[in-house]
């Protein structure tokens, strides 16, 4: 059993940064992909990104590569999405994730544990 918190939401002007943290229980973390995803007001949970077993590989949809980084640290049981340059279309739910194996697969339906969410806002 793994449980996820997040943590890290908030309100941002547009261009701006945030960084969201992922907390995860249990000592399987390290051997869990870990992946971000949202759900934006009146849409699907979509894919954002994930992160290999050791944080040396990663997986973004192509709308957020460039701005959006997932990193991880295994010794904290941590994974991070850091967010920049912002904008309004970006708010959303944020929910991180977790899968066994090592296939960065971008369908929810892939991940086993999920956290209940984070909010972030974007203003503009």
């Amino acid at each position: 059993q793994v449980q996820l918190v997040e943590s890290g939401g908030g309100l941002v002007q547009v261009g701006g940064s945030l960084r969201l943290s992922c907390i995860a229980s249990g000592r399987t973390f390290n051997s869990n992909v870990m992946g971000w995803f949202r759900r934006a007001p009146g849409k699907e949970r979509e894919f954002v990104g994930a992160v290999s077993l050791s944080g040396s590989n990663s997986r973004y949809i192509d709308s957020m590569k460039g701005r959006f980084t997932i990193s991880r640290d295994n010794a904290k049981n941590t994974v991070y999405l850091q967010m920049n340059s912002l904008k309004p279309e970006d708010t959303a739910v944020y929910f991180c994730a977790a899968k066994s194996g090592s296939f960065l697969s971008q369908l929810s339906i892939h991940y086993d544990y999920w956290g209940q969410g984070t909010q972030v806002t974007v203003s503009s």
